[in-house]
């Protein structure tokens, strides 16, 4: 492209913008690297990856043909999630949000994170009026509504039905920079889905977060305690496998990564207490290991019925 200048300052200020730009795409496509390298650390999820990537080529290639003029289809980005606690829902629509802005799909990329308490009114009218009210803090982001089900469990008279409708309608009123994330249990939302017959064609993205496997739970758990720079004893370790194996056969809703989480914590302080106990003085790895008895101390005082979020 042949460009002329009435003089050089013109010629100046175009090579100023020129590099602004290179220098905003450079930017851009670090931040995008960097929501990929934070995917892609996390354990397992495959197949969610897969679906955010093909996601994010789709958005690129509808940015380039429309660079050259090519048809550009509308598309709504309007998710559903199904899957137990602690298989990573709340965090990958966490980058997705971080995503999207990125890629000028939204304009401020935030996360808005709800229940069902958040929605629903007392009153008439009050439902509509908590839904508005969220709605605008969420613009230029998204919306997450977590046991999306619960929405739909009052029966007729229940506020949550309102709730419902009025994100039907803002799904479509507000689509060019709102984008909503209905996350819950499987059965609960397929059985959800169905009570609005407007919901399923708003949600074309529907994405399931499987349950971990035990040795993927394993490698969850050790990127917990390096994190915080503990370490498992091969000991800690075998039992935590056995903790886990347990769980998952006795329990009817594993909490995965949740309960990992949990675990880790609760031997974490149980090993502040055996090491408080000592009376020599402590190392550099005796502050950091975990043995199994610590591990054993956070079963006995109930680690799996504690709420943290994950």
């Amino acid at each position: 492209m042949n460009i002329t200048f009435k003089n050089q300052e013109e010629e100046k200020e175009f090579i100023k913008e020129q590099i602004k730009e290179s220098a905003k795409q450079t930017e851009q496509n670090e931040s995008i690297n960097q929501i990929f390298h934070e995917l892609n650390s996390m354990i397992g999820l495959e197949k969610v990856k897969d679906l955010i990537y093909e996601i994010y080529a789709f958005l690129q290639i509808e940015k380039m043909r429309s660079e050259v003029g090519l048809k550009v289809g509308a598309q709504s980005f309007h998710m559903l999630f199904k899957g137990n606690p602690g298989t990573g829902k709340t965090t990958v629509a966490r980058l997705v949000a971080k995503l999207f802005q990125k890629m000028g799909l939204l304009s401020k990329g935030h996360l808005i994170e709800v229940e069902r308490a958040d929605l629903v009114g007392e009153y008439i009218g009050h439902t509509a009026q908590k839904t508005r009210e969220l709605v605008k803090k969420a613009m230029g982001g998204v919306l997450f509504i977590d046991e999306a089900y619960s929405l739909a469990r009052g029966g007729e008279k229940d506020f949550g039905k309102e709730a419902i409708d009025c994100l039907v309608k803002v799904m479509e009123d507000k689509k060019d920079d709102l984008i909503i994330i209905l996350a819950g249990y499987p059965d609960e939302m397929i059985d959800f889905m169905e009570t609005n017959t407007g919901l399923p064609s708003r949600f074309p993205i529907k994405i399931d977060f499987r349950d971990y496997d035990v040795d993927e739970l394993i490698l969850i758990a050790n990127k917990m305690v390096k994190e915080r720079e503990y370490t498992l004893s091969e000991a800690a370790s075998r039992k935590l496998r056995e903790i886990l194996l347990d769980e998952k056969i006795s329990e009817p809703i594993f909490s995965n990564a949740r309960l990992v989480r949990n675990l880790i914590e609760k031997s974490i302080r149980h090993q502040a207490v055996r090491l408080m106990s000592r009376q020599t003085k402590l190392s550099k790895q005796d502050l950091m290991l975990i043995l199994p008895n610590d591990m054993v101390s956070a079963v006995e005082n109930g680690a799996k019925n504690e709420s943290i979020i994950s």
